[in-house]
């Protein structure tokens, strides 16, 4: 299966996250800011889909989307959000990422999301 990275800043979603894809078989590693997530790549980890939550302290995931891509442009991007401003911000990144996961979500649903981009 695939090795997923999650940046997440609530511990509660980042835990709820990992849990449901790693029950699909996936390796996660989760990180609780996008400077993180991006320190781990930049370590040389290979992930094969990065989660990330647009809003976060140190680094948000459209700085975190902008760095990956640039960095490492075969690696899909999923992006996830609660906010509708946010959501406005990542409406420009469509060549960048694989869709933007509206907050509250069904867990089912991104674990649906998850398999169509590694698909």
């Amino acid at each position: 299966m695939a090795r997923i990275v999650i940046a997440e800043d609530e511990e509660a979603g980042r835990v709820l996250l990992s849990r449901a894809l790693e029950l699909d078989g996936h390796v996660v590693h989760a990180v609780d800011d996008g400077a993180a997530a991006l320190d781990y790549l930049q370590a040389g980890n290979e992930a094969d889909l990065l989660l990330t939550d647009i809003s976060m302290p140190v680094m948000d995931g459209i700085a975190l989307a902008l760095a990956v891509s640039r960095d490492w442009p075969q690696l899909p991007i999923l992006l996830m959000t609660g906010f509708a401003d946010q959501r406005e911000r990542a409406s420009g990144l469509e060549a960048l990422i694989k869709g933007v996961i509206v907050k509250p979500f069904q867990v089912e649903d991104v674990r649906a999301k998850v398999r169509e981009v590694l698909a």
